[in-house]
């Protein structure tokens, strides 16, 4: 049954997972099973290339979760992002141990820096694989519901709720930049070595976080397909398209939010959490406002609404962005902003919305000229003049 409702007759459901796997299983075998100097070598530093792509639509489905279908626009998201990835880092840092180069077996370097004296208690138990991995979805998710709490209960929304999102993620940027809150200052977590004891610089390592990213991003797209289809999803729905007729027809809408929120920010904690090891690094710059607008116009030019629209989205203009970062790097910010503005204006419903819209004027275009050349000419009218000979 569940099934069922997921699939159905979606073809673009079937086609993604399809193309999904199959760009997993190919780029691993790729990587793993062929030499460096063979012409279908992928080089490993793209797997990890495209495992932050794939971490990257994990952050967008999270958007387009609460974006498209609740009509929340938070411009904050990339705090949950940056909060998973905070979590997935000090499980890492932890590993180190006395690998370190001050070579302490319990305080990671920058606290040895810094003299710090003994651990934070907020440290305590991040040596722990399965506590880390708790605390990557429980922080996020306390974070989003005490936020969606508070501001959903007032009837914050519009441009508002956006607002006060984007004010929430610069406040941490902001305390995390803090060298005496214990998260690495500026700096930020780095020096990262093994995650459950695999060396992370192996290609193994890296294509087995790829696949996860993979998985992961399935596993979220059919949650989110099967919740929107659901009538939990139409409610959200409703309250997206007429928030007070819903509201005066008996349902809780705060309740449906805080709980569409608060998924959303487990899921991009999740992406952070795989984010890191792939790309070695966690620091404040994650928590940067511009970063979660980014994310929206991943959704946008993907197409708002359609799950699989705001992936893609992802996935393009990450590509993008690193091909014009290495041709015109300082114009990449007003690429963006050109690509939101024509997007915006000429592709409303994004790329996933807009192409099958083009190809069905264009079948509907042919198909009316086929039937054109095939009828008769028309019989010559009653009223039209006789000729002289007649």
């Amino acid at each position: 049954m569940i099934t069922k409702r997921i699939f159905g007759n979606d073809r673009l459901t079937l086609w993604f997972l399809g193309i999904l796997f199959g760009v997993l299983a190919l780029v691993a075998v790729l990587n793993l099973a062929t030499t460096p100097d063979s012409a279908f070598h992928v080089p490993t530093y793209a797997v990890a290339l495209m495992g932050k792509y794939l971490c990257y639509a994990i952050l967008a489905l999270s958007i387009d979760l609460v974006w498209g279908y609740v009509g929340i626009l938070s411009l904050g998201h990339g705090a949950f992002f940056a909060l998973g990835g905070y979590a997935m880092g000090m499980y890492l840092m932890r590993q180190i141990g006395p690998r370190g180069v001050y070579g302490d077996p319990i305080l990671p370097d920058f606290m040895v820096f810094l003299n710090w004296k003994e651990l934070p208690w907020y440290w305590l138990g991040f040596d722990n694989f399965f506590f880390a991995m708790f605390m990557v979805a429980l922080v996020p998710a306390l974070l989003a519901f005490v936020f969606g709490y508070l501001a959903f209960r007032s009837r914050v929304t519009g441009v508002y709720l956006s607002i006060i999102t984007q004010a929430m993620t610069y406040a941490l940027l902001l305390a995390f930049f803090r060298n005496d809150m214990g998260f690495g200052g500026n700096n930020g977590l780095t020096d990262f070595k093994d995650l459950l004891g695999f060396n992370l610089q192996t290609d193994g390592m890296r294509v087995t976080l790829f696949v996860s990213s993979g998985i992961l991003l399935a596993a979220c797209y059919l949650l989110c397909r099967w919740i929107t289809l659901s009538r939990f999803g139409k409610v959200l729905i409703a309250i997206r398209d007429a928030e007070s007729r819903t509201r005066f027809m008996g349902y809780r809408v705060e309740g449906y939010k805080v709980a569409a929120f608060t998924l959303s920010g487990i899921m991009a904690g999740l992406a952070g959490a795989l984010y890191v090891p792939q790309v070695g690094i966690i620091n404040p710059g994650e928590f940067a406002p511009q970063n979660s607008i980014e994310a929206v116009v991943w959704v946008a030019v993907g197409g708002r609404g359609t799950l699989v629209g705001a992936a893609i989205g992802a996935i393009v203009v990450n590509l993008g962005k690193t091909l014009f970062t290495g041709w015109l790097p300082d114009l990449w910010l007003f690429a963006l902003g050109g690509l939101f503005v024509f997007v915006t204006l000429l592709m409303p419903k994004g790329i996933l919305g807009t192409v099958p819209q083009l190809l069905e004027m264009a079948r509907n275009r042919r198909a009316q000229n086929a039937v054109a050349e095939k009828a008769p000419d028309a019989p010559p009218s009653a009223d039209a003049p006789k000729g002289a000979g007649e």
